[in-house]
């Protein structure tokens, strides 16, 4: 009987996420042309695409979204973006403490009056953060708190992908029109304008409601919104962070055109170090460990047949 209960349940999770993905849903992130450095057992990350992403995250994501669990001391370990072997201790590395040093954060002491006054960061400091706490995030974004990007490619399906597909998936400023319907004008979203992310025919107009923004790659339902045949409506979803990326917003110390795609895969590429630091660590200790227990393998067969050998089986 338990049994039989928890079987109707896992059928009834199926149909419900089936009905889900049928009324909306969002696209499927992919990696990007070539791929992610990264990937595969031995991957590495591009330490110049980390240092540009640093730089993206740093002028424009930082101004909402926090990296609690970051600390400046991190952009100069092994791995990292700013990693300099002559300096093994990141604390000591100049250009980490000049990077620290471009953030102000509040002191975990008072003054001499009992005050707390605002210093220049330290590479022992953790990254600051643009809000005091989510409260004081949610008041400033109308109600919806950025989340934290710390591990933010762990917590998304489709990883480093989900992260750059997000960023430069918002249509462009053409697909928008305004539209007046029962006496009231609102901006709307022609979709035949946005590129495989329509209905069955890319077709229909989507309603944009003031403080969201409409992204193929964000899971939701647009289908109360949707214009257009309901048994089709637009992938994706809303959310309230508008398009941040445009063309020369960084000036990328390394000369790199910033590009949207550039931006975007950048930063991604950034998150995902952020989220795994240690990968490359990993990876290499992964493989030693994976030669070693082939050998071992190997030398326990042959004196397995050796041990074994005149004994009838």
């Amino acid at each position: 009987m338990k049994a039989l209960r928890l079987l109707t349940a896992g059928l009834a999770g199926l149909i419900f996420t089936a009905a889900a993905h049928a009324a909306g849903g969002a696209e499927h992130p992919h990696p990007p042309e070539g791929g992610w450095p990264f990937e595969g057992p031995t991957g590495q990350f591009d330490q110049a695409s980390l240092q540009r992403g640093y730089q993206v995250y740093h002028q424009v994501c930082s101004s909402c979204h926090s990296m609690k669990l970051m600390s400046y001391r991190n952009l100069g370990e092994p791995g990292g973006p700013f990693y300099d072997p002559a300096y093994p201790n990141p604390n000591d590395n100049p250009f980490v403490k000049a990077l620290a040093a471009e953030n102000e954060i509040l002191s975990p002491t008072p003054n001499d009056i009992g005050d707390f006054d605002y210093r220049p960061a330290t590479p022992a400091d953790t990254f600051r953060s643009p809000y005091p706490n989510v409260q004081a995030a949610r008041a400033a974004n109308g109600g919806a708190a950025p989340p934290d990007l710390s591990v933010i490619t762990k917590a998304r399906h489709g990883g480093a992908s989900y992260v750059f597909h997000l960023l430069s998936g918002y249509p462009d400023n053409e697909a928008f029109v305004k539209r007046e319907v029962d006496g009231e004008t609102a901006n709307y979203l022609d979709m035949s304008k946005v590129g495989g992310h329509g209905g069955e025919h890319g077709e229909g107009f989507l309603k944009i409601n003031a403080g969201q923004y409409y992204n193929p790659y964000m899971a939701g339902d647009t289908t109360p919104n949707y214009e257009g045949d309901p048994r089709h409506p637009p992938k994706g979803g809303f959310l309230a962070m508008p398009p941040q990326l445009i063309e020369g917003r960084v000036e990328y110390m390394d000369g790199t055109e910033a590009t949207v795609e550039q931006m975007a895969y950048d930063v991604a590429q950034f998150l995902a170090w952020a989220g795994e630091p240690k990968q490359e660590h990993r990876k290499s200790l992964g493989l030693a460990v994976m030669a070693y227990l082939l050998i071992l393998a190997v030398l326990l067969w042959f004196s397995y047949k050796q041990i074994w050998r005149k004994i009838e089986h």
